[in-house]
């Protein structure tokens, strides 16, 4: 009886978990890429097609599977209604995943419950659960894939579940090739259904780009690379490595370019993980699975100059799983030990979290969404186009047809960019002419400013400023600490 007692332990904690981090919901912070992913379901709601501007076809957003969850939330709650639900399924999603990962690495129950709160309070687990992006979904089919395929051995996990990861993301490869290497070493076999699951996965979702959007790649990873890629030398490729690791690898972004609290926390990382597979334990098979994919993961998007936070979510906690194992065990002063991570690690990067939540959140929603809000007031007219960069907040809510500065939403402006780099925006705005322009810039200034004087007039100045007041001094000054958000002038056209 108090076995069976013990066993239902890790439920509450998730349970626990998840109502605990309900708290962060208060603070409206929803990542903005979140909402390119919301519009392109209602897009397929209202027109059929997944794209951004009603008929068009695009693959806006990278993931295609949280399209279609995310198509289902807005076609049961409503579009007015469904983003909370959403959030708490994602913190769900996150925290059952979790569940199963100390089912693979743990064996007391209390250490589980412990674990599953722990990992799930740092930075990257709320940010994976709140901030609206795929991740939760995708940790959950990780986790689901590592507990039921390789140690449960079911076949149809080895089968299904690479195909739903791979229509998550398709970068997702990383993971399922590292799973494959370390199972192949480790068992000195080759588990021949998960070699069909993962050729299913790769072909399902190039095909379904192929024949739907007519591209092999997603548009959203194309359009980055066509933007954003610099020909760097060698030299320069490890110069901007080195300026850039250690706050994409860490959990705690430092200004400047050398981050010391990164570098400990690998080193300790790196001590907890050796002393763990040093014993022996069935669990080594599962602590080689993760700990190589979250190096293998942080290299390569790091060296591929990926410089958005939440590539680096989910690798950043698995590389912290063998710390809280490490002192979940131990035999001696486990509690003296469990304290000082709580104290001097977990307790400030949750307040740290709580902070950055805060302030961001009022940047997002209390500035960025009511640009969006007051131009859909504005403009009645919902075929009008905006040109603008991102494609989040502002385009959600002001229901506009969008062009956005990387393409990731409109591919024309792809061509602008492969023809004139350098003066892709203003060939833009002369070749679409659109009806508004939102830019971090003053346009009247500058070597066209006589062209956008001649077209356009400002309509409204938006300012960081205005947006960190507040009645609650407590607030105010955490709005003043860490000012979120850019000034922008929106621009409306006044002659052909």
């Amino acid at each position: 009886m108090t076995e069976t007692k013990n066993s239902k332990i890790p439920i509450y904690a998730v349970l626990f978990t998840v109502a605990f981090k309900l708290l962060f919901l208060l603070t409206h912070y929803i990542q903005e890429d979140s909402f390119i992913t919301w519009r392109v379901a209602q897009n397929l709601l209202d027109y059929g097609v997944i794209g951004f501007n009603g008929n068009t076809k695009i693959s806006a957003s990278t993931t295609h599977l949280y399209v279609f969850v995310s198509y289902l939330f807005n076609l049961i709650f409503g579009k007015e209604n469904f983003i909370i639900p959403i959030l708490i399924f994602n913190s769900l999603l996150f925290t059952i995943g979790s569940l199963l990962l100390s089912h693979l690495v743990l064996k007391n129950p209390w250490h589980k419950a412990i674990f599953i709160f722990l990992l799930g309070i740092l930075p990257p687990s709320i940010k994976i659960s709140i901030l609206g992006m795929e991740y939760g979904l995708l940790f959950f089919l990780e986790m689901l894939l590592l507990y039921y395929g390789f140690k449960k051995e079911k076949k149809w996990a080895l089968i299904i579940l690479p195909v739903l990861i791979m229509f998550t993301r398709i970068d997702t490869v990383i993971f399922l090739g590292m799973v494959f290497l370390v199972d192949v070493f480790w068992s000195k076999k080759i588990r021949w259904s998960y070699i069909w699951g993962g050729i299913l996965g790769v072909s399902i979702s190039l095909a379904f780009n192929w024949f739907y959007f007519g591209e092999l790649i997603n548009n959203t990873i194309v359009a980055k690379k066509l933007l954003y890629d610099h020909n760097f030398t060698t030299q320069q490729s490890i110069e901007y490595f080195t300026s850039n690791y250690g706050n994409f690898w860490g959990m705690l972004k430092l200004p400047g370019n050398f981050n010391p609290l990164t570098i400990v926390i690998l080193l300790f990382e790196l001590l907890c993980f050796i002393y763990l597979i040093r014993q022996r334990e069935k669990r080594n098979y599962f602590l080689w699975m993760i700990f190589l994919f979250g190096w293998a993961k942080q290299i390569i998007f790091i060296s591929q100059k990926s410089l958005f936070d939440w590539y680096y979510w989910v690798p950043q906690l698995l590389l912290f799983v063998p710390v809280l194992i490490f002192i979940l065990e131990q035999k001696v002063k486990r509690n003296w030990w469990l304290s000082l991570l709580i104290i001097f690690y977990i307790l400030p990067m949750l307040a740290f979290q709580t902070i950055h939540s805060i302030a961001t959140g009022n940047g997002e929603w209390n500035y960025r969404r009511q640009m969006g809000i007051f131009l859909g007031n504005y403009e009645k007219d919902k075929s009008q186009w905006i040109f603008l960069e991102p494609a989040g907040y502002i385009p959600y809510f002001s229901g506009l047809k969008t062009i956005d500065e990387v393409g990731l939403v409109d591919k024309q402006i792809q061509e602008e960019i492969k023809k004139d780099k350098k003066h892709y925006w203003i060939n833009t705005v002369k070749n679409r002419k659109p009806k508004y322009l939102l830019s971090y810039e003053d346009l009247f200034e500058g070597e066209n400013a006589e062209y956008y004087k001649t077209h356009y007039k400002i309509l409204k100045e938006f300012r960081v400023k205005d947006y960190i007041k507040s009645d609650n001094k407590i607030l105010e000054k955490i709005y003043k600490l860490k000012p979120s958000g850019t000034d922008y002038n929106l621009y409306v056209r006044i002659r052909n």
